[in-house]
């Protein structure tokens, strides 16, 4: 009696609290927009990503770019854990469990040089062979959004630039 009890106190928790990546779960919703550079991350649901902190608390990212930058402005905050979209199926992954593709002829979110996840080791191997870049693991991949960021500031400010004054020009 105690094991059914037991295992039904699993199952209800299991469902209650749902899990952390690869279910059904909402990030989306909770953080829609990127704190960072404000861009939607339902539509960015592909290279978004979900840092949750030591503390409890979780923060929605729209790349790994802007979480790379996060974790540079705010060097206190601990990440506990990281989810990514998987570019293939949007679905939420481990972060640390996916296969990294990095570059490529693909545009990235955020930056020049691309860095995209999957959950199947497979997916990459097909993503390389159609559009290039190279196999790596999650450390490798945010090492390179850090060693990146120069140049992608320099290029998101160029964009800006351009945005703002187009914009001059439809007034």
């Amino acid at each position: 009696m105690k094991k059914i009890a037991l295992v039904f106190g699993l199952m209800v928790l299991l469902v209650v609290s749902g899990p952390v990546f690869g279910g059904e779960q909402d990030d989306i919703a909770k953080h829609p927009e990127c704190p960072l550079c404000g861009m939607d991350r339902a539509k960015f649901a592909h290279s978004r990503m979900l840092m949750e902190q030591d503390n409890g608390n979780a923060i929605g990212f729209c790349s790994i770019r802007c979480a790379a930058v996060s974790e540079a402005m705010f060097i206190d905050m601990v990440p506990q854990s990281y989810g990514v979209g998987d570019y293939k199926t949007k679905k939420l992954i481990d972060a640390e469990k996916a296969y990294w593709v990095i570059g490529g002829d693909k545009m990235g979110v955020m930056t020049k040089r691309a860095k995209w996840a999957f959950e199947k080791k497979s997916d990459a191997d097909q993503f390389i062979k159609a559009h290039g870049g190279t196999v790596a693991t999650f450390e490798q991949a945010f090492e390179a959004a850090y060693a990146d960021m120069y140049t992608d500031n320099q290029m998101i400010r160029e964009k800006r630039k351009m945005m703002r004054e187009k914009m001059k020009k439809k007034q």
